[in-house]
């Protein structure tokens, strides 16, 4: 059997990356695990989400499956322009409802600058709002390089996600190959069992050997597993050509190894023979280490 390199990503990884500008300091960090589909959350500050679909198809562009979080954190060193902002019309309806006090109540005195600015609301600061379009660059960046971190370790895991998957698929066609060796001569053990089981319930009796033949060669068609054995194969041979393919293969691979299952127990039935039931339980148990590692491919 050809060796084939495997180049599997899984699905499981971490990367950060950081941009520092005149402006301030940008930090992006991106984990995923496992998930059926491409699941994406971005978190970034509030002022920056008109950033967010952009941030997800940048990731997108680099992992096919997989829940990915990314956060997204700034730290501008508290140098954002501040403004300082009067209300006129608020004021102008705070010294006409003075006025209409001062008009009902036997009060005195006058609104000057100094009552206006102490009443609620009359000054208010404010930051200037962000530059999204000026910060997109930066965020571009450390979400690229967090990304770039996060492809090789997920390269990685798949790399050593593959080297036992190819172990354990190695083993499965060492099992198939045992069995296809034992399988003939199943019907010659059974013809054997039969013809002194026949013996000793028929004493001297003549027994019919045509009888005994048909009842060998009913028994070699219901054991027959031929054909179970060749799918078997080529489910075989086919998860090791989609485990050296690119992409998302994860899902096929879980495919391949439903279909593997179902030629296991079928051999496993049809077999009637102890040694071929040996192989066939250690088949299955390679077919679960195979499903739960799978989970993790991409």
């Amino acid at each position: 059997m050809p060796d084939f390199l495997t180049v599997a990503r899984s699905m499981t990884g971490f990367g950060a990356g950081e941009i520092v500008t005149t402006a301030g300091r940008y930090g992006v960090e991106v984990r995923s695990v496992n998930h059926r589909f491409c699941e994406v959350v971005v978190r970034m500050p509030r002022d920056l989400s008109q950033l967010e679909d952009r941030v997800r198809a940048l990731v997108q562009s680099r992992v096919l499956r997989g829940r990915v979080d990314v956060v997204v954190v700034r730290d501008d060193y508290g140098r954002r322009p501040r403004s300082v902002k009067t209300d006129v019309e608020l004021a102008k309806a705070y010294i006409s409802a003075l006025d209409g006090l001062r008009q009902a109540l036997p009060v005195s005195g006058t609104v000057d600058l100094s009552l206006l600015l102490s009443l609620p609301d009359m000054v208010k600061i404010e930051e200037e709002k962000a530059d999204v379009e000026a910060s997109w660059p930066a965020v571009e960046s450390g979400a690229g390089a967090a990304l770039e971190k996060l492809v090789v370790m997920r390269d990685a895991e798949g790399a050593r996600l593959g080297t036992d998957l190819l172990a354990r698929l190695s083993r499965m066609e060492g099992f198939a190959e045992s069995i296809a060796a034992r399988a003939p001569l199943v019907v010659e053990d059974y013809h054997a069992r039969l013809q002194r089981r026949v013996q000793e319930l028929a004493g001297s009796v003549a027994v019919d050997p045509g009888r005994l033949a048909t009842e060998v060669a009913l028994f070699a068609d219901r054991s027959d597993i031929t054909e179970e054995l060749t799918r078997f194969r080529s489910h075989l041979a086919q998860f090791r050509t989609t485990l050296a393919g690119a992409g998302a293969i994860g899902r096929t691979l879980e495919f391949i190894v439903q279909e593997i299952g179902r030629e296991a127990n079928t051999i496993g039935s049809k077999a009637n023979d102890l040694e071929i039931t040996r192989h066939v339980i250690a088949i299955k148990g390679e077919l679960e280490s195979l499903r739960e590692q799978i989970q993790n491919v991409e």
